[in-house]
């Protein structure tokens, strides 16, 4: 199992939104400019990309899905206290 894994998201507030964003990327739209366009997280503007973590660094909601993910797999909406998720873990190591 994966010790730390890279992954970028995109947050919304509503799992409405969630939904629909969802609907965009499974329509074949780019991750990165969907998190630019559409995510309220800081991490919006880089696509996205929170950069390396590990186990204990995320809140469990998040950390839980992002560690079951498969590498390049969308996953989500998670809701966590910040709002809802869409997770897409790019690497594992």
């Amino acid at each position: 199992m994966a010790s730390k894994v890279r992954a970028s998201h995109i947050l919304v507030k509503t799992e409405a939104e969630a939904k629909a964003v969802l609907g965009n990327l499974r329509a074949g739209d780019d991750f990165a400019t969907v998190a630019k366009k559409f995510s309220t997280c800081p991490s919006g503007k880089k696509g996205g990309d929170l950069g390396w973590f590990g186990k204990g660094m995320m809140v469990k909601e998040f950390e839980d899905a992002a560690f079951k993910a498969k590498v390049g797999e969308i996953v989500g909406p998670v809701k966590t206290k910040f709002g809802y998720h869409l997770i897409k873990v790019t690497e594992t190591k």
